[in-house]
């Protein structure tokens, strides 16, 4: 069987398993203005996530990702450090100084979408701006860069000034 793939100009033929659905990948000047959002607001100190490629994920094709961005306000640093241990304390969807968003979801997999009913929080649009990044590191879209950049198996954590990565074990 012929196809219409070819590689170095010759035709390529025969029964082709696509093995990763990552996305299309977007460069480091589509992610610079929602990394820049956040470290010009004068009310986040720090923030950063974790990505890694699992070592094991059920028996399905382990890939790539980032999770969860989480960011740490001048509210946090003012309270008790130990309230705050953990950066999973800081995880920006129900973040205790950022707020959170309420909804619920509505349709079936996998077009199942989240429905926001309503923001509780002080500052909406620097909530918002949290979740942009979110969506953008989570995304897939820019794997790539960040493996780049940070490494595999890496704990990022963005100051105002710096960048520091440390090794991340996950398991």
């Amino acid at each position: 069987m012929t196809t219409d793939t070819n590689f170095l100009g010759m035709p390529v033929s025969g029964d082709i398993t696509h093995g990763s659905t990552r996305r299309e990948q977007k460069p480091l000047e589509e992610l610079a203005p929602l990394f820049q959002a956040l470290i010009d607001d004068p009310t986040i100190v720090e923030f950063g996530w974790r990505q890694y490629t699992p070592y094991f994920n059920d028996g399905d094709t382990c890939e790539f990702g980032v999770n969860g961005l989480w960011a740490r306000t001048t509210a946090e640093v003012d309270t008790d450090e130990e309230e705050f241990s953990s950066m999973y304390d800081l995880d920006v969807d129900y973040h205790p100084s950022l707020g959170k968003v309420s909804g619920h979801y509505e349709g079936e997999w996998p077009d199942r979408k989240f429905v926001r009913d309503g923001y509780e929080g002080p500052d909406e649009d620097r909530y918002n701006r949290c979740q942009e990044l979110d969506g953008a590191l989570q995304s897939g879209a820019f794997d790539n860069v960040l493996l780049d950049h940070f490494g595999d198996h890496a704990l990022i954590t963005v100051r105002k000034g710096s960048i520091e990565v440390e090794f991340h074990d996950h398991d």
